[in-house]
């Protein structure tokens, strides 16, 4: 069977296959790299496969503007984008089709992706506001769907004993072909590199979709579990102690009789339909549920020689999501003037139900973790519920061109609502809500002086949920979510595509107020500023040659902070350069075989907002092979990758709650995928 085209709705990929030469932006839709006004890099399902990324952090781990802020082995995917975080706190940031709401909460699995999709900036006017207040960007996962006959089927092997089987099969059906089903999933489980540590996933995704004359309707069904015991946990750090050097990445304070269960269902039903060759228009309804057990502490380091203490808890969390939306898109010319214009509504619900219960403390040590004797989760009966929200959204935008594109106008208005309400933690009962509203606007400028060059200039303005303050033992409202915040974002740049080789380069501003930890109580009182300059590569150096990465240099300052002396320092976990190299090279004198390098930098950080307490930059290299070859007909693709060649011990990134990670130890990963 000859291997799947690319599938239909998607943006071509671009010279070399592992980004694509556009993306989806919110509501305006698949829109290309050069026309765009924003900085947009979508990653390919060929990277992602290359990479073997299993989730949506290992997929970016080239993308010099994203760095990861939860360790691997860890529960969650969170990330920091141009200097903010993106997934912490209930998480559910993650975009599916544009859309929040449906994707898991918690970690991304690439089974079911087709592209994995990063929209720099706060884009709330155009994608909707992000249910967690993140500000830096959105990551939007495009699902894989049918787009002609496949049947592939992956083996692999992660050490030091992590074994896994993949399946991905396509079909499509119909005089016109106009049915397609796409089923893809996996099973993996084993001990992984750190130490005590095993995981265990299983996921299930189905894609069905009608394309008609007119009509076309897709249904997305997902499913996944993810399974740790030991897993890996950020630590704290005692206030008035420098941070201690990183300990051996295979090592693990959390202790063996700690777990986790997550359990995630989604579906998504979207349909479009055109009225005319000109008016279309579109419907999406969806949800998620998400549930997760878990039995573990968060560890402070107390002192230089590396002890730790953490209080295990039992954490019980039921989160139901549901969005709608719908609309109509026109195209119509003014004169000499072509307009692209997009009125949509949309409603998003969460409710968050959560029993928590402590266990006793346990005392470690991060270079000589100790096992303590065995406790057991004292589970709380019944959900009380912890927060419920709504949010609303009308919102138009309109995209004018003239000069066959050369010149292109982007204005939008979006009318946003946060509803939010509160429950005491453990009892169910009201703490606090709010009913908060406010206008949002986007403009956007492309300037194209030729056909390979874009000029391109952005403001956008976001309104966000206030971030929820933290489950930590030094915070008395944990849980409480603060009212709604507006961010600002300035941006410039030039894009210029050489026809197999493409360059950016942006700089920005971004202004956000959020909260802080003040006399124990968790407030917005604070303001960051993250100015940045950030400048890509990809592509095709030379046809057997590929490239992809680049360098990211921002300059955060807390504007605004309750404590006068902190005024001017850098935020928590915003370091001042992230640079990514990653090249790929086809041996000239053994054909099919590929061997390919990354080098990742990450600049210093700081643990606290009165900077006294940094970690040290650190540099990451990776390497790997692939050899694709026919086996009785089939396409076969053997691939080897390490990660950290050099075994590296280093903390790796701070989150925005002042939590720090370990950086993963050596890693070996093979695999074997025919196409049947």
């Amino acid at each position: 069977m000859q291997p799947q085209p690319s599938q239909p709705g998607v943006v071509p990929a671009f010279a070399g296959g592992q980004v694509a030469q556009g993306a989806r932006l919110g509501m305006l839709g698949n829109t290309s790299t050069m026309t765009s006004p924003f900085n947009v890099t979508s990653y390919t399902d060929k990277f992602i496969r290359d990479q073997q990324a299993a989730t949506g952090a290992d997929a970016l781990i080239l993308d010099p503007s994203v760095r990861s802020t939860h360790p691997t082995g860890g529960i969650v995917d969170s990330f920091n984008i141009r200097g903010f975080p993106i997934n912490e706190g209930n998480n559910g940031e993650f975009a599916f089709e544009g859309l929040y709401g449906i994707a898991p909460s918690y970690r991304i699995f690439t089974d079911y992706v087709e592209r994995i999709e990063v929209l720099k900036g706060p884009l709330a006017a155009l994608s909707g506001i992000a249910p967690n207040g993140g500000v830096g960007g959105v990551i939007n996962v495009v699902p894989k769907r049918a787009g002609g006959d496949l049947t592939r089927l992956t083996a692999s092997y992660g050490s030091t004993s992590r074994f896994g089987g993949h399946w991905d099969v396509a079909r499509r059906y119909g005089e016109s072909r106009q049915w397609g089903v796409r089923a893809s999933g996996s099973l993996r489980g084993g001990d992984t590199p750190i130490d005590r540590q095993s995981e265990t996933t299983g996921v299930g995704a189905l894609a069905l979709d009608y394309q008609g004359g007119r009509y076309r309707s897709w249904l997305y069904l997902l499913a996944q579990t993810d399974r740790f015991d030991a897993p890996s946990r950020p630590f704290l750090m005692a206030a008035g102690l420098p941070v201690p050097k990183a300990p051996d990445g295979r090592l693990n304070v959390t202790q063996p009789w700690e777990w986790s269960r997550i359990n995630d269902q989604s579906v998504l039903w979207r349909n479009e339909y055109d009225v005319t060759d000109q008016v279309t228009l579109f419907a999406d309804v969806g949800g998620s549920r998400t549930n997760v057990e878990r039995f573990f502490g968060l560890p402070t380091i107390t002192n230089a020689l590396g002890n730790t203490t953490s209080t295990p808890g039992f954490f019980g969390l039921s989160i139901d999501r549901h969005t709608y939306d719908g609309g109509v898109r026109a195209r119509f010319d003014t004169g000499f003037v072509r307009h692209a214009v997009t009125f949509q509504g949309s409603v998003y619900h969460d409710e968050l139900f959560r029993p928590t219960a402590n266990g006793t403390p346990v005392a470690s040590n991060i270079y000589s973790p100790t096992i303590a004797p065995t406790q057991f989760a004292n589970e709380i009966p019944g959900r009380p519920r912890l927060s419920e929200s709504n949010l609303t959204a009308l919102s138009i935008a309109d995209t004018m061109s003239v000069l066959d594109e050369r010149i292109l106008l982007t204005l939008g208005v979006r009318r946003q609502g946060v509803e939010a309400t509160n429950y005491v933690a453990n009892v169910g009962t009201l703490l606090n809500s709010y009913d908060k509203s406010a206008t949002t606007p986007v403009v956007g400028l492309v300037v194209r002086p030729r056909d390979n060059v874009s000029l391109y200039a952005n403001y956008i303005e976001g309104l966000s949920k206030g971030d929820i303050a933290p489950n930590q033992p030094n915070v008395s409202n944990p849980g409480e979510v603060l009212a709604p915040y507006i961010a600002k974002q300035y941006e410039a740049g030039i894009k210029v595509d050489f026809g197999k080789f493409a360059t950016t380069f942006s700089a920005f501003e971004i202004s956000k107020p959020n909260g802080e930890i003040l006399a124990g109580r968790f407030s917005a009182t604070a303001e960051t500023q993250v100015r940045g300059l950030e400048f890509n590569v990809f592509g095709e150096l030379m046809p057997d040659v590929r490239v992809l990465g680049g360098v990211s240099l921002l300059d955060g300052t807390l504007t605004k902070t309750a404590i006068a002396a902190n005024v001017g320092n850098t935020p928590i976990g915003v370091p001042n350069v992230q640079a990514n190299i990653g090249a790929e090279w086809d041996l000239p004198w053994m054909r099919g075989l590929t061997l390919n390098g990354a080098v990742i930098y990450t600049g210093r950080q700081f643990v606290d907002a009165a900077n006294k307490q940094p970690i040290p930059d650190w540099t990451r290299l990776d390497l790997g092979a692939r050899y694709t070859t026919a086996i009785n007909g089939r396409k076969t693709i053997f691939r080897a990758n390490v990660q950290n060649v050099t075994g590296e011990n280093y903390w790796s990134s701070v989150a925005s709650f002042g939590t720090f990670f370990l950086g993963a130890p050596r890693t070996y990963l093979l695999s074997m995928t025919v196409d049947m």
